[in-house]
């Protein structure tokens, strides 16, 4: 799973949202297909082990508002997978310490990251994907919530 080089293309609703600096012709909107959303987590479709079945559901939480059931599925079952594979591997470096073994999991740790931001779980992977941006509270924001919440609005 390599991550695609250079500079990612911006996402329709970025393009629309700055006004389209490039002056590039936009598809049409409404020939786009909606992907819907899943309702609740769905069971994955090959059994997981206790790790890989809380990444599964964290996942789905998680990234309820833009990842698909009909086209993502799939792509986290095998991120799971690995995430049990995972467990499986770093009992053995604890317990062996073969420099082979550690090796072979600092690999798949960077194949979960990677598959993780293909997902949109860090930060820059999630504003590619226009999703979502985190803001933090200013002090006067959590000061004005504090003090609604005094006068009981």
């Amino acid at each position: 799973m390599p991550r695609p080089r250079g500079q990612p293309p911006k996402p329709l609703e970025e393009k629309i949202r700055t006004g389209n600096p490039g002056k590039r012709p936009l598809p049409d909107r409404a020939t786009l297909t909606v992907l819907p959303a899943a309702e609740a987590p769905p069971e994955p479709s090959r059994p997981l082990a206790r790790p890989g079945r809380e990444l599964w559901d964290r996942i789905w939480s998680a990234g309820a508002t833009w990842i698909a059931e009909q086209v993502d599925a799939e792509h986290i079952l095998i991120l799971c997978e690995q995430a049990d594979e995972r467990a499986k591997l770093r009992g053995e470096v604890i317990k062996l310490g073969d420099w082979r073994e550690r090796a072979a999991l600092r690999a798949l740790d960077a194949q979960i990251m990677t598959g993780l931001a293909l997902l949109g779980f860090n930060p820059v992977d999630r504003s590619r994907l226009g999703v979502a941006e985190v803001k933090r509270a200013s002090a006067v924001e959590g000061f004005l919530a504090a003090r609604a919440a005094r006068q009981g609005r």
